[in-house]
């Protein structure tokens, strides 16, 4: 019953046989008790054995049920039944209006067969059974209320089969719906690594050759100047590194430091621990972040020294690069510009970190980078 289908469909389908199995469980006993009560005389022996014989075979098939998959049991059951059906000749059930609670057996086994078997095989386990049982009841020439029930089961079955299959459309279409979904999800999600990506090839080349060449361009870079060749190949290689395998730590102590000595335009002090240990993409971030803020004092801050502080430890840092310059007011910087938007603030918060400036005019500017792991 369960064919093919997603997670849905399978649930549904293994429900589907632990309530056959229920169904069985809950109904047997209370018909064995019926069966064996209204047995009178000398048909109450016989009458006994097929209720236990049916009883033992309704334990191993209620296990089979709950444990196991494919139809063979199904394919007993329905034998069982027909053999009960047939026990009415010898045990002159229809003699001591005695055929009920066979009937009830057969009517409650062929309507949970329909819950867990494909179309084709549980018709033909229907028709098997019920076609037995109104076959025994036509010939021993009941009342006609009995041959009526017996035409039943075939009715009750069929709305049984009826009500499971439009039970598991509803499965298998939320089954498609999931996909769909999970498939947009996926899309969604490759769609924002492919613009995190462009993001940090965009920030890398502002940080990098943009910002060189900008300092070039605006005559920042006087002749003789002898950071620039230095500079040139440090954004080379950089932008060389960009997309490569990276390691799971790194040192954050030595990327600030590479970040500090690339500042030759004015002294920078630096003070931290003499290592620090990070994630990797925590470092690069911090690190990077300290970058832009750096290359911020150096072109518009006009600034006579620089500090670039660390401290804490790898599950709690803080970086504060300050410096003694004009300063200016955070609140007007135009939302157009990249440096502090995409630069700073984006890449601490996409490690999970903050960056916070601190700055008005004529006092310097603190921006500060943290990160707490967690």
């Amino acid at each position: 019953m369960s064919g093919a289908g997603g997670e849905s469909v399978a649930l549904l389908s293994r429900y589907g046989r632990h309530l056959a199995a229920g169904v069985r469980i809950a109904v047997f006993g209370p018909v064995a008790v019926v069966g064996l009560v209204r047995a009178t005389g000398e048909h109450a022996a016989p009458t006994a054995v097929v209720v236990a014989g049916v009883g033992a075979w309704s334990a191993v098939y209620v296990w089979w049920l709950l444990r196991r998959t494919g139809l063979w049991a199904t394919a007993v059951d329905v034998a069982v039944l027909v053999l009960v059906c047939l026990s009415i000749f010898w045990t002159d059930a229809a003699a001591q209006s005695n055929v009920g609670w066979i009937r009830l057996l057969v009517s409650f086994a062929c309507l949970a067969y329909q819950w867990y078997t494909p179309l084709a095989y549980g018709v033909t386990a229907t028709g098997v059974a019920a076609g037995t049982l109104l076959a025994v009841v036509v010939v021993t020439e009941p009342a006609s209320d009995v041959v009526n029930a017996a035409v039943w089961v075939l009715a009750i079955a069929a709305l049984s089969r009826t009500a499971w299959t439009l039970v598991m459309r509803g499965a298998r279409s939320a089954d498609r719906l999931a996909v769909e979904a999970e498939r947009a999800r996926t899309a969604r999600r490759v769609a924002e690594a492919v613009r995190a990506d462009e993001r940090d090839l965009v920030n890398a080349l502002h940080d990098t050759a943009a910002t060189t060449l900008l300092m070039v361009g605006s005559g920042q870079v006087r002749p003789g100047d002898g950071w620039l060749p230095t500079r040139a190949r440090r954004d080379l290689d950089m932008l060389r590194a960009y997309g490569q395998q990276a390691p799971a730590e790194a040192d954050l102590v030595r990327l600030l430091r590479a970040e500090v000595e690339a500042v030759s335009q004015l002294p920078v002090r630096f003070a931290g621990p003499p290592d620090l240990p990070v994630p990797y993409r925590v470092a690069r971030a911090v690190a990077d972040a300290a970058r832009e803020a750096l290359n911020n004092v150096v072109r518009h801050a006009g600034a006579g020294q620089i500090q670039v502080r660390l401290s804490g430890d790898p599950g709690d840092l803080r970086v504060e690069v300050v410096d003694d310059g004009r300063g200016f007011a955070p609140d007007r910087v135009p939302a157009t510009r990249r440096g502090l938007r995409d630069c700073v603030h984006g890449r601490l918060a996409a490690v999970g970190g903050a960056a916070r400036v601190a700055s008005r005019p004529g006092a310097g500017t603190t921006v500060s980078l943290e990160w707490r792991d967690g």
